[in-house]
């Protein structure tokens, strides 16, 4: 019997549109609901008493938890099945949200993102493990990108939507801030459990997927990860990870780059805020812009490192671009031109996601030894949430301006994407046909 003839494009196209939306969405989500605490702060903060210290601390105090159960949830993902366990994430991290609304003190702020930390561990790997499952590696930097688009999205989108939220003010006698919270965490819930409808653990799983697709799709991503050059491909399970120095390598990098991806996200409402004093809600559009830029730079970069199979200087260079744009936005006694800066820095620190994610995933090869390394490389730049928002916020109640947290940052980006340059493997992959 002659076996079919599969197209990979088009395998790669059905694969895209059917999976790639909803990931998306799920992402847009999480990063809203993890991130409106920036916004939710023009009030709360006043209303709670909180310093910007207090408020720093608060906001880190979820990546604790994250980082603490990052890499059991990532290991349980790849031994349950993607459908069952990001469906478990999402509705209790869309419960923890909701449970924002209700506090009364610091202390209760502080409990609460501990919570969402715990509740969300294993999201995002999570999702980068399971694209690696569908997408083969020449492929892989064009699907991340949409994918952290979405991240991106998600601000351009949930800013002004917070910010519109606060008008909400005053309703029913509830403050603003609290029924942003109550309603930006419902969607997860939902959404969690049309993942066990929705959501195929893998693609001989996917009923709309051809079986002479799904079955060289499933072979070519193990013939990929057979080859993977990472100790990961062999026997001793996820704990190699930790002995792996490429892997702490990554780590690293992912860390120094998520200063500004955590840094800078956290704080960019207030920092817009004290620079303005415009309105709430235009401070919530001027914040949403730069992850416009993002958009475009990620999908721009990604895409095209895909297509000539270079990742070394579509690795480092932006992130370098990025420090340096910062750094001199900070001192920059021209408004207007400040801000302008500060758009394309965010842009370049966001543009190397997807082209890291293709590095990583292309080293490390399938199963539960890569999502635990995935999930460790992910905690260990989420150590960035736990010290730079108290330290930033210190910062900031010591000197008056954002100026020392800001260069802090930048520098950061630059010995970043110098790290890039030289991790990235230094022969260019096979390019696309």
């Amino acid at each position: 019997m002659q076996t079919p003839t599969v197209s990979e494009s088009e395998t790669i196209r059905r694969i895209s549109v059917r999976l790639l939306p909803f990931l998306m969405l799920l992402y847009l989500i999480a990063y809203i609901d993890r991130a409106n605490i920036s916004v939710a702060a023009l009030q709360m903060n006043a209303d709670l008493g909180l310093s910007a210290k207090m408020y720093g601390l608060g906001a880190g105090l979820f990546y604790v938890t994250y980082i603490l159960f990052e890499v059991p949830s990532n290991v349980i993902l790849a031994r349950v099945g993607a459908r069952r366990w990001i469906a478990r994430i999402m509705v209790t991290w869309g419960l923890v949200a909701t449970g924002m609304a209700f506090i009364q003190t610091a202390g209760q702020l502080y409990t609460m993102r501990l919570l969402l930390g715990a509740a969300e561990a294993g999201f995002t790997p999570g999702i980068i493990y399971y694209l690696s499952r569908w997408y083969p590696s020449r492929h892989r930097a064009g699907a991340l990108s949409y994918f952290y688009i979405a991240a991106a999205l998600a601000s351009v989108v949930g800013l002004p939507l917070s910010g519109a939220l606060l008008n909400l003010h005053g309703w029913h006698d509830i403050a603003g801030w609290r029924w942003l919270y109550f309603l930006e965490g419902i969607p997860a819930v939902l959404l969690g459990i049309v993942v066990l409808v929705y959501l195929p653990d893998r693609p001989t799983h996917a009923r709309w997927l051809p079986a002479a697709e799904a079955d060289w799709l499933e072979k070519k991503i193990a013939a990929e990860s057979a080859s993977a050059p990472s100790v990961h491909a062999h026997a001793g399970g996820w704990r190699r990870a930790f002995a792996d120095g490429r892997v702490w390598l990554l780590s690293l990098f992912w860390l120094l780059q998520a200063f500004g991806t955590i840094g800078v996200t956290l704080f960019l409402p207030q920092i817009l805020k004290s620079l303005s004093q415009a309105s709430n809600f235009i401070v919530s559009l001027y914040s949403a812009l730069p992850f416009i830029f993002a958009c475009v730079f990620m999908y721009t970069n990604g895409r095209h490192s895909d297509r000539t199979g270079e990742r070394r200087w579509h690795l480092g260079l932006p992130l370098m671009a990025s420090g340096l744009l910062l750094a001199v936005a900070t001192y920059s006694n021209n408004l207007s031109l400040a801000y302008v800066l500060l758009v394309l820095a965010v842009g370049l620190n966001w543009a190397v996601t997807p082209v890291f994610w293709a590095v990583t995933t292309e080293y490390l090869a399938g199963g539960a030894a890569a999502a635990g390394a995935i999930a460790l490389i992910n905690s260990v730049a989420n150590l960035a949430g736990v010290g730079l928002p108290p330290a930033m916020g210190w910062m900031r109640d010591q000197t008056g301006t954002y100026q020392l947290a800001l260069l802090l940052i930048a520098i950061a980006l630059f010995f970043g994407g110098c790290l890039g340059l030289a991790l990235a493997r230094r022969e260019p992959a096979r390019a696309n046909p």
